[in-house]
């Protein structure tokens, strides 16, 4: 079969993603390029979303090998931003006229059912947005008790569809359990994200298309596929990063099969490659998730290190995201950006 052909069909087998992911030839990946650009016009059209987020609490109780937050990281400075500095960095995010708020933070505890419904309910009482939740996995009845709060999206990636790998990066984790919760999360009526890591060590091209065919089987509102950056003070430390170029196709081959998915281009795409961001957005992607957790917070929310961005000023970033934007065609949507599946009654 023809690579132009191959481009054109509505579903793909294992192998065919497995082809497209290990594409050489340069002229080659720019027709996937090309070919992925035009799914996402047709489906996602030029707007791209941002959703903007507040990094809550660096504190993590989980152990996974390779991330900076990790339990084990005696080096790192933690924080816990208080619910009034989290309310009021919110009203800041919707005076720039993003709204999406994601709060995130490591798993932590603290943060427990009646702080996080709180903060949603003081959140929504003061301006009109949609609140996605990145904390970890938690009990399923918190989930429950912040979806009533006003809760509207859960982002919990899965990082690797392979078991055996996923038990080798989280030391307390199963990849069942995690896959559970995405499931529990749908059920009750979140819009969810998910996605992997590229480049962890031992990963395989193979894993990836597990990857992207997991988000299918999900049938996911937002899949993230960003690159692996190893972090100090982590069993990773040493490792490479995750290549740019690898990142680009699955992002590619992901819009290629799951079409109406918002997928972001990644903060950490932009940390490896000056113009990972805009490289991100030329290949499929349709969202920008800007940081707007305050300094001094925001340098020790340390998953990896260097990160694009880290002193930014916000209104500035947003205003350069804007210029780039304006360079490739796209426009910034003043929208709550709801998932492309359904229509979303606004909590």
């Amino acid at each position: 079969m023809e690579l132009q052909e191959l481009l054109n069909k509505e579903s793909f087998t294992k192998e065919e993603l497995i082809y497209l992911l290990n594409l050489k030839n340069e002229d080659q990946i720019n027709l996937l390029f090309k070919k992925a650009d035009e799914v996402r016009q047709k489906y996602c059209g030029n707007e791209v979303h941002l959703r903007g987020i507040i990094e809550i609490s660096n504190y993590c109780e989980q152990n996974c090998i390779y991330c900076g937050l990790r339990l084990d990281n005696h080096y790192l400075k933690r924080y816990r931003m208080t619910p009034e500095e989290i309310v009021k960095t919110a009203k800041s995010i919707t005076n720039e006229g993003i709204f999406t708020i994601v709060l995130q933070s490591g798993e932590d505890s603290f943060f427990d059912t009646e702080i996080i419904s709180y903060i949603i309910y003081q959140i929504k009482q003061n301006v009109d947005v949609a609140i996605t939740l990145s904390l970890g996995e938690r009990n399923f009845d918190d989930y429950k008790t912040w979806k009533i709060a006003g809760a509207d999206r859960y982002l919990l990636k899965h990082e690797t569809a392979n078991p055996r790998l996923y038990e080798a990066y989280h030391f307390k984790q199963k990849l069942a359990e995690r896959l559970e919760h995405l499931e529990y999360l749908k059920s009750i009526g979140y819009q969810v994200g998910s996605g992997n890591l590229i480049g962890l060590p031992m990963q395989t091209v193979d894993d990836i298309a597990d990857d992207i065919l997991l988000c299918s089987k999900f049938d996911l509102d937002m899949a993230a596929f960003g690159p692996f950056i190893p972090s100090p003070h982590t069993p990773y430390h040493n490792k490479q990063s995750g290549d740019v170029l690898l990142t680009l196709k699955t992002i590619a081959v992901a819009r290629l099969v799951l079409k109406n998915v918002h997928i972001p281009s990644t903060t950490a795409l932009a940390t490896l490659d000056k113009n990972g961001r805009k490289k991100g957005l030329m290949v499929g992607a349709n969202v920008v998730m800007p940081d707007f957790t305050p300094i001094p917070y925001r340098e020790n929310y340390l998953i990896y290190p260097e990160k694009a961005g880290l002193k930014d000023d916000p209104i500035v970033a947003k205003a350069n995201l804007e210029n780039l934007l304006n360079s490739i065609g796209r426009n910034i949507s003043y929208k709550r950006g709801d998932s492309l599946k359904q229509k979303v009654i606004p909590s």
